[in-house]
């Protein structure tokens, strides 16, 4: 799958582990959200996912990928201790440059 370099350098940390490498993909006012939070700027990027995979162990897995008007819509199969493990959820990306400028993840 040819996904854009920041995306996929998003999820090769995920892969990872690697919450540094992770919030350096998100742009200086970058904003994720999930589970009906927001988490805006890459420090609060990096402690929402580091929640995350200490509350989940949840690693993402590439399998499609479309692109819209307003960024990139990828499906992942998401792998972890959470209960109806492991699901396929929806990451919405919108870039700025060479950056993540907005994420939300929906199931």
């Amino acid at each position: 799958m040819n996904l854009p370099e920041p995306i996929q350098s998003y999820f090769e940390a995920d892969a990872r582990g690697d919450s540094a490498a992770l919030a350096q993909t998100f742009a200086a006012d970058a904003i994720v959200h999930d589970e009906g939070q927001t988490h805006q700027g890459p420090e609060a990027i990096r402690a929402w996912w580091q929640k995350a995979k200490a509350d989940y162990a949840a690693t993402a897995t590439p399998l499609e990928q479309s692109v819209t008007e307003g960024g990139s819509v990828v499906r992942a199969e998401v792998t972890g201790t959470f209960p109806g493990s492991p699901a396929v959820l929806t990451f919405t990306f919108a870039l700025a440059g060479d950056r993540i400028s907005r994420l939300e993840i929906r199931g």
